[in-house]
């Protein structure tokens, strides 16, 4: 047990190390910073979709935002799109599943908004149809998937794809972008006399 511990911490440190080494993906996390920056600034807000895991990092980053992350601020309006549980049954029940991050977009989303569309596949037809949904309303869309970025990669306005075909490897990738990213956001919006 120990042997495949240290494997898979070892493979973890290798994927973050590949982005370390993408000057490309490490630009593309620092535009997707300031595109989030300019919508809060315009009082808009940050939306974010995935199935399982991702449904969970999903959640877990638009906490970041609404509640706090490094320090005490005025909260920041995002939300995960699955968490009503009536709308999620009441929507796959009526409409299917692939509807359920959409139908919700179509309520909430406004022009200038942001999705962030997690799937590590970058398949996920809710995901797709989600990103459908926010393209029709005008906002942009953040990607984040594996390294293929599969049917997502052409479709997002930004891709933050983690170097890996592996969903554990992607899904702790995930965490680390959003996380500097929400740093990155909050220093800037709420550090006295930072306008960047």
């Amino acid at each position: 047990m120990k042997a495949r511990i240290t494997e898979a911490i070892q493979q973890s440190i290798t994927t973050k190390q590949a982005i370390l080494s993408d000057e490309m993906l490490l630009d593309q996390i620092e535009t997707v910073a300031r595109a989030c920056v300019d919508v809060f600034r315009e009082s808009g807000k940050l939306l974010f979709c995935g199935n399982g895991g991702s449904a969970a990092d999903a959640q877990h980053l638009a906490a970041e935002f609404s509640g706090r992350f490094y320090f005490d601020r005025p909260p920041l309006y995002a939300e995960a799109l699955h968490v009503n549980s009536s709308f999620t049954t009441a929507v796959s029940n009526d409409y299917g599943y692939d509807y359920v991050f959409a139908r919700m977009i179509e309520a909430a989303g406004r022009r200038g908004d942001i999705l962030f569309a997690m799937s590590t596949s970058g398949n996920s037809p809710n995901v797709l149809r989600a990103i459908e949904a926010a393209r029709g309303a005008g906002m942009q869309v953040v990607g984040m998937t594996g390294a293929g970025g599969g049917a997502m990669r052409k479709a997002c306005d930004f891709l933050l794809n983690a170097p890996s075909s592996d969903t554990p490897r992607i899904q702790e990738c995930h965490m680390l972008m959003g996380h500097i990213i929400c740093e990155l956001v909050e220093a800037a919006l709420f550090t006295p006399g930072r306008t960047s």
